[in-house]
């Protein structure tokens, strides 16, 4: 299964002369080195380990300064560069070896003084560790296989087992100097060591050269791999105590409880707040939730501290099986997810000091039995990261029964590192929050024109969104775009014609299924035929109905029951026309269609009212620009209609305006985005004129 990278994980490169390594033993290296590293998910933790280099630089004033230059905090091993990392002047760390003690704070503010190149990212809580090692090349890892043995209550016995003399154990200590010191301390100690292994945590190891240093990484692994496969059963998790259910029942059954479970998600946080759901139903997933063993290990916690910041303590395991129907599924999400809510706050008030202040008290994790799992974040990156997370903890947990059982973090322990100062720092860094993060929006007829304006402008104020156009290629095009430019992910395209019902099905499903729900939809798709009445064909006349009123029932029905069961509110916004208010000559057709859809949103308006969904619709005017509607035969079709050619028309619909302007498709997405948003949280039923002042379309 692709990340939402796009990246297929897992893959082991087969030796570090094969993987074309840059010359010397710098940073290139070190960034290649860890970029190796981190393709492998069974390796390295999304976001998680760090890696090392020790370097002799030239400072500023010709001084020769030996360097650690190590990962920043929050960069990816898989994607990392050379900017990504910390470079600190390691004759001013080395004598903090002496030290018996140093706070967090004491440690960070010293690093921060022993910068080599300033403008480089913040140094990791881990940075010590690979100070204190004192071999040129040292890695951090958490490889499942590693932390199978260090979640043991076995685990010091089973490495010994494993790698008799040539490692050293550390029990379970949070990051940061105590820790780094016993590791540095370990290895300084006993010279004949190749690892490190660290209790409910992970794995250090090292080497003279980059090569070495990668070498030994991968034969520790594989050393650990080889001995927990010899020991493996055909039932890692027990019996099988839940059957999966068919592919196109479990389909089924996640469209219908993902705007549920999204809804009360957002319910939980009760302040606009927004999540994005993500599904894994593949096979190794299915026989985890489904085993009899699922529920007793994971409710035992977090596998290790990099697992517990994206994942939380534990998951909400649903009580649900396949054999039951639909509505009591909806039911189990609710009531799990209130029952969740109330355990959090507890654990919270068990443990918080004063001050701290409570994380949204939503599961990041939901595992049905018989349908797969479910992450949760307020993006779809951050509910791509407790995935992947999360089935790392699967990979862990299947080597339980083998090694003696699973240990996790205390509740204690998993407070102190949910809330520790350093890691919520983290968040502190994050940009302040836009004005749609977390929402979903689909916009119809978005290839071109208003609507590609629209969902970039939607986009940019962080919503995610589904680009909806039966030109499917463009509308592949603009999803791409706008994931360049917001990040991948952030849109996905769906070909559908709106005057198909089963495709404005389908097409909802398939943004259900991707995000867990809606929030914002855009009826946008056009059309537009000009003629006298008398030269109007039936056949003309009804294509338009069938688009532009037909076509805007189906969205909106489709739109009104997805936020129904998300029980949330919403916004849908009608792209209408001028002509909706004001006649138009030879457009009869185009203008009564137009009409239609502007009291069909007020309709719903009113019925939408009670459940918290805005129903409002802006009139456009003459928005050439961009446009397939204007670049077809109503162009010309128009323009005869005035008595003038084509290229006098902007001229002619300027000139007609109040303001002598004329409109862009980003000025209709500007109005757009007022109706879709908060700041029009008290207006339904509204209309919005974007034309420059045409009188004739005053409303009144």
């Amino acid at each position: 299964m692709k990340d939402v990278l796009g990246r297929v994980p897992d893959k082991r490169c087969a030796g570090w002369a094969a993987s074309s390594p840059p010359a010397g033993e710098g940073l290139a290296a070190l960034a290649h080195r860890s970029r190796l590293l981190g393709a492998d998910r069974r390796i390295v933790n999304i976001f998680g380990g760090n890696t090392s280099v020790k370097s002799v630089e030239t400072d500023h004033l010709g001084r020769k300064t030996r360097v650690l230059w190590v990962k920043g905090s929050g960069s990816d091993l898989g994607s990392i560069n050379e900017t990504d990392f910390v470079a600190l002047k390691l004759d001013e760390i080395d004598p903090l070896f002496a030290r018996e003690e140093m706070s967090d704070e004491e440690m960070t503010a010293y690093l921060e003084r022993t910068v080599f190149e300033p403008g480089r990212p913040r140094q990791s809580i881990e940075t010590l560790l690979h100070a204190f090692v004192p071999a040129p090349h040292v890695d951090h890892t958490h490889p499942d296989a590693i932390i199978s043995i260090a979640c043991s209550p076995r685990g010091e016995e089973l490495m010994r087992e494993i790698f008799g003399a040539r490692a050293a154990w550390v029990p379970y200590v949070r990051p940061g100097f105590s820790l780094s010191r016993m590791i540095g301390a370990a290895v300084r100690d006993n010279p004949g060591l190749d690892c490190v292994v660290m209790g409910k945590h992970g794995l250090v190891t090292w080497g003279e050269t980059s090569a070495e240093c990668y070498a030994k990484t991968i034969a520790v692994i594989e050393e650990a791999e080889a001995w927990l496969a010899a020991r493996a059963t055909d039932a890692p998790f027990g019996a099988a105590r839940v059957e999966a259910a068919a592919a196109a029942r479990r389909q089924d059954l996640f469209a219908a409880l993902l705007p549920a479970l999204r809804g009360a998600m957002a319910g939980v946080l009760g302040d606009g707040r927004k999540v994005v759901l993500r599904v894994d139903d593949d096979d190794e997933v299915l026989e985890f939730v489904g085993a009899a063993a699922c529920r007793d290990l994971a409710m035992r916690g977090a596998a290790c501290p990099d697992h517990l910041v994206h994942t939380k303590r534990v998951p909400l395991v649903l009580d649900w099986t396949p054999e039951r129907d639909a509505a009591s599924l909806l039911a189990a999400a609710k009531a799990g997810i209130a029952q969740f809510a109330d355990a959090y706050k507890a654990y919270f008030a068990a443990h918080a000091a004063v001050g701290d202040r409570m994380a949204a008290p939503y599961p990041r994790i939901v595992l049905v039995p018989g349908l797969g799992m479910v992450t949760s974040g307020a993006d779809i990156g951050a509910a791509e990261v407790s995935r992947q997370l999360y089935r790392r903890a699967i990979a862990v947990m299947r080597h339980a029964g083998s090694v003696g059982g699973f240990e996790t973090l205390s509740d204690a322990e998993s407070y102190a590192i949910e809330y520790w100062p350093l890691e919520l720092y983290k968040l502190s860094r994050k940009p302040p929050p836009k004005p749609l993060d977390g929402h979903v929006a689909l916009v119809t007829g978005a290839a071109s024109g208003i609507g590609r304006a629209v969902a970039a402008r939607l986009a940019r104020d962080g919503a995610h969104v589904v680009i909806a156009d039966r030109n499917g290629e463009g509308a592949a095009q603009v999803a791409a775009d706008i994931a360049d430019a917001r990040g991948v992910g952030r849109a996905m395209a769906t070909t559908v014609d709106v005057t198909d019902e089963a495709a404005v099905g389908a097409a909802f499903e398939e943004m259900v299924l991707a995000y867990g729900g809606v929030d914002i939809v855009v009826n946008n798709a056009g059309i537009s035929r000009s003629a006298p009445i008398e030269e109007t064909s039936l056949a003309d006349w009804q294509v338009q109905f069938d688009i532009l009123a037909t076509g805007y029932f189906l969205v909106a029905r489709a739109a009104f029951r997805i936020l129904r069961a998300q029980a949330g509110g919403g916004s849908l916004v009608f792209v209408a026309s001028k002509n909706a208010v004001a006649a138009g000559r030879n457009a009869g057709a185009y203008s009564a269609a137009k009409a239609a859809e502007l009291h069909l949103a007020r309709c719903l308006a009113e019925e939408g009212g009670g459940a918290g969904i805005r129903v409002n619709t802006v009139l456009p005017d003459a928005v050439l620009a961009g446009s397939s509607i204007w670049n077809s035969a109503w162009r010309a079709d128009r323009a005869a209609t005035y008595g003038i050619s084509d290229d006098e028309l902007e001229a002619h619909y300027r000139a007609r305006t109040t303001l002598k302007v004329n409109i862009l498709p980003e000025d209709v997405a500007e109005a757009v985005f007022f109706f879709a948003s908060g700041l029009s949280a008290k207006t339904t039923g509204g209309v919005l004129t974007v034309d420059g002042g045409v009188p004739a379309a005053y409303v009144r």
